[in-house]
């Protein structure tokens, strides 16, 4: 965009938004505010922030001490824990850039995101060395391996060298770092997309825009000193979709979940009952796994006044009314990605159409994505790129710009197609905007099924189908069909009390929201569905098992 100068006044120069600020002020206001961790043991870590931050301070020390220097990119492969949070600020705030790992990548994926970021040294829980282990012969370029641990380091099996203690680099360090005065514009972190084609790709976050962004999030949602946030989204997944960041920039009370997984939500319900949470954040798998524990639980945890973002794909209707019947806690729905720093909307009841609409209609309203957060330009366009109405009808793709919108991928030839000329970055999501500007993401664009020349929605029909009491998940892709060239077919885990209900009863189902023709040609119950490293449907796994369904194959 051409940018018009008007009037301008004086001001000498910018003062530079650095995220070590928000935790550098914070602890004016809020150094006696708690942080706690959950251990693998299940005790409970506290300390404060005035801890944190003087940590954190040795840590930029420590790093230093060791031979990191601005710019240099340092790998993360931890669990969701304080020193985490610590390396949240301690290291982006002494000048490197944090290049979170998702530890659930292969190997080969995982080595090819450390060596294409450039990162110098990796900074790994105890328990994940071995996912460590599985990259190094791969990342030639490693100097260092810094173990979180409490163990002595003589005590440690593992062939990483060199290693390097994290608590005992902090000990030796000085409690007082000077903080430098960074350009804005430099890295503060990298997170590497995760998508089901290709490898993945870099997006490296500014200060600033990561600045901005927290101050938009924590005031679009009302994130207050008075807040406890419970820190269950991998802070591996863009950046924990920002509650560290808004937990330091008001002071919030932060409670880390430590390492867990499905069969620790019972522990992790009682965990926020205790700590009294109002926030937090998961996909919609979890969220539906830990719905199935509260129903089967005698005594119902209380979570009134929580709010509980969910992302990643649409929540089911079903999922977000037994949440708040069963617990008072409210499921938010947000949409986002990591290109647009995963809070670009957020889904809230305006006052007058909470006067105007039937609870019946507000509970529908919750099913779409919600508003634009101020800060973001939205277009929806046609094949051809044509702006369409924000009429609830129209369906095209959806293009993002705004402070805090990825504009680039990190040295990648793939930035060409995926960024517009004038900076809006192509989604690859389908969806309207209504007259209320409320978002509804109608499909992936390459998950939209094609027959006969029509359109239909796999998500709609998804959600369709886990608004039926028996059923725990499901999915719906389009496959290759000889006549229609592509028909729908639907994949269905049931729950485990209603494993008698048969195809021709979820096609009836069905048929009371969706024309015969759009009806699945076939319904496969499974045991469990695909699913990416971050727990999105993963439709291309489920399309090539079954691609030769339709043809006899």
């Amino acid at each position: 965009m051409k940018v018009i100068k008007g009037f301008i006044v004086d001001q000498e120069e910018n003062y530079q938004l650095n995220v070590i600020n928000h935790i550098r002020q914070g602890i004016r206001n809020f150094a006696r505010q708690e942080i706690i961790t959950r251990k693998n043991d299940g005790t409970l870590f506290r300390y404060t922030y005035k801890d944190s931050y003087e940590r954190m301070q040795r840590l930029a020390n420590a790093l230093q001490s060791i031979g990191i220097k601005v710019g240099d990119r340092v790998g993360i492969i931890a669990w969701n824990h304080h020193q985490h949070f610590e390396i949240y600020y301690g290291l982006p705030g002494m000048g490197a850039v944090m290049v979170s790992l998702n530890l659930n990548l292969i190997p080969e994926e995982l080595s090819y995101v450390i060596n294409h970021s450039g990162a110098k040294y990796i900074i790994v829980d105890e328990d994940l060395i071995q996912v460590a282990e599985s990259v190094a012969p791969l990342c030639k370029a490693i100097e260092g391996y810094i173990i979180i641990t409490d163990n002595n380091l003589s005590d440690l099996k593992t062939n990483l060298k060199p290693i390097y203690s994290y608590e005992e680099l902090l000990n030796k360090a000085s409690p007082l770092f000077d903080w430098p005065y960074l350009d804005e514009d430099s890295s503060y972190a990298a997170c590497y997309t995760t998508g089901t084609t290709g490898k993945p790709k870099g997006v490296y976050y500014s200060h600033r825009e990561v600045y901005i962004h927290t101050l938009m999030f924590t005031a679009k949602f009302s994130i207050s000193v008075n807040d406890v946030i419970f820190q269950m989204v991998p802070m591996f997944h863009v950046l924990g979709w920002s509650l560290p960041q808004t937990s330091a920039c008001v002071g919030a009370k932060l409670v880390f979940s430590g390492k867990w997984n499905l069969s620790d939500l019972k522990e992790l319900t009682y965990l926020m009952v205790k700590e009294k949470v109002t926030i937090s954040a998961a996909v919609p798998t979890v969220f539906m796994a830990m719905y199935e524990v509260i129903r089967k639980m005698d005594e119902k945890p209380d979570l009134k006044g929580a709010r509980f973002l969910c992302g990643g794909s649409e929540p089911p209707i079903t999922l977000m009314k037994g949440f708040w019947d069963e617990t008072g806690g409210e499921i938010v729905h947000t949409y986002g990605s990591t290109e647009g720093l995963a809070i670009v909307t957020l889904n809230y009841f305006k006052p007058w159409l909470k006067k105007e609409l039937t609870e019946d209609e507000l509970w529908d309203l919750k099913k779409k994505q919600g508003t634009i957060n101020s800060g973001i330009d939205i277009k929806i366009v046609d094949e051809e790129g044509n702006a369409l109405p924000h009429d609830g009808i129209n369906s095209g793709e959806i293009l993002l710009r705004g402070p805090w919108i990825t504009r680039t991928y990190y040295n990648s030839d793939r930035t060409k197609d995926s960024f517009t000329d004038d900076g809006f970055f192509r989604t690859g999501d389908a969806g309207s905007i209504d007259s209320e500007g409320y978002l509804k993401i109608t499909d992936r664009i390459k998950d939209v099924i094609k027959s006969g020349g029509e359109w239909i929605s796999s998500i709609d029909m998804e959600n369709t189908l886990m608004s039926h009491t028996g059923i725990l998940e499901a999915a719906v892709v389009g496959i290759p069909h000889p006549k229609w060239e592509e028909r729908p077919l639907a994949l269905v885990v049931l729950r485990e009390s209603f494993k008698s209900i048969d195809e021709e009863e979820i096609r009836q189902y069905l048929s009371k929201s969706f024309a015969k023709w759009q009806l699945p040609d076939k319904i496969i119950f499974v045991d469990s569905i695909p699913r990416t490293s971050v727990g999105k449907l993963n439709k291309k796994v489920m399309r090539m098992e079954y691609k030769g369904i339709y043809n006899g194959i």
